[in-house]
């Protein structure tokens, strides 16, 4: 009996030993045939590129055009033009009080006597057509005056005037009253009023303007001459 027992002991346990090899080799088979695991993916995803600001557009970033050399020139004439009228509307109102710019003392009603109060003697003293001429140099004024010492012209050569042109005159005042040559000068003259005519003195060697007058022909009779 115990023979059998033993017996039927080693058989179980023979046959236990041969499952578990099986079992082992099995394991083993299915581990090599199993895939692989993918590796785990290390790849980063891209960096974000930064944010920038769209360029301006051309419209926006081009400096703005210059104006061409046509347009400025066109500019420079119309403010000259403007200008050099502005100025001539000056002259023709003043020379209906028989003044000329910068100057208190006017044809047909200031005294000499008062001048040379206020500016003293002239730097050249002497008689010209009709009259007597008095020169104040720094002033850029020459007076004449009668022998009643009425003063009956009033001459002005300010630089300021002496860039006007006869074009420049006529293009405002329109064509003069008369033109008389004097040498190398011409005579422009345009009757401001009934009492005084203004005039401008163009020397031919400059084309512009040497000096203009204010004349009042009727004070330069010499009403004192003998």
């Amino acid at each position: 009996m115990s023979a059998q027992i033993k017996f039927l002991a080693a058989s179980i346990l023979l046959t236990g030993m041969i499952g578990l090899a099986g079992c082992s080799s099995n394991n083993e088979q299915a581990n090599s045939a199993a895939p692989t695991t993918a590796p785990t993916e290390t790849a980063v995803a891209a960096t974000s590129e930064p944010e920038v600001s769209p360029s301006a557009s051309p419209e926006e970033t081009a400096p703005a055009a210059a104006s061409s050399p046509t347009e400025t020139n066109k500019d420079t004439a119309n403010e000259s033009k403007q200008n050099s009228e502005k100025q001539l509307k000056e002259l023709l109102a003043l020379a209906k009080k028989g003044k000329v710019p910068g100057v208190k003392y006017a044809a047909h009603t200031g005294l000499i006597d008062e001048v040379e109060g206020d500016w003293g003697k002239p730097d050249q003293q002497e008689s010209a057509g009709k009259g007597i001429y008095a020169t104040y140099t720094d002033k850029h004024v020459v007076f004449g005056f009668n022998k009643g010492n009425l003063i009956f012209d009033v001459r002005s050569s300010d630089s300021a005037l002496q860039k006007l042109t006869l074009k420049e005159i006529e293009g405002t005042l329109g064509e003069p009253d008369d033109t008389k040559v004097n040498g190398e000068d011409k005579i422009y003259t345009y009757q401001a009023n009934d009492q005084y005519q203004l005039k401008f003195i163009i020397p031919s060697s400059t084309g512009t303007v040497g000096h203009i007058s204010v004349f009042s022909e009727q004070d330069s009779i010499n009403l004192m001459a003998e």
